[in-house]
């Protein structure tokens, strides 16, 4: 094997490490039930905190606890009307994931 392939490897190691801290930053967020039932409600529309609340049967302090979360790693984006703050999707690897979930998942 000569140099060039070496540093090659060596670039595309550091790359993949890269991807895959995100992608594990991004399961852990997913690996909490509360948040996993938000998301795969948002993903169908958008929704305001009080339809997610009667929806989900999320109550507070843990909505705002987790919907924080998901604001946080940009998973979710808000806009305010009124008193009301509608949730919506914002990462395409998000939707993405709960497509797959919901595929083989959520099957009625």
């Amino acid at each position: 094997m000569n140099t060039k392939s070496i540093s090659k490897t060596k670039i595309s190691l550091k790359k993949m490490a890269s991807s895959a801290d995100v992608a594990c930053k991004l399961m852990k967020v997913l690996s909490n039930k509360d948040r996993m039932l938000l998301l795969c409600e948002i993903s169908q529309g958008e929704r305001c905190v009080y339809e997610l609340e009667e929806i989900l049967e999320i109550y507070q302090p843990t909505l705002s606890q987790q919907l924080t979360v998901l604001r946080e790693n940009k998973l979710v984006k808000t806009r305010r009307e009124g008193r009301q703050i509608y949730y919506t999707l914002s990462s395409e690897i998000a939707a993405a994931v709960m497509e797959l979930l919901a595929k083989h998942f959520c099957k009625v």
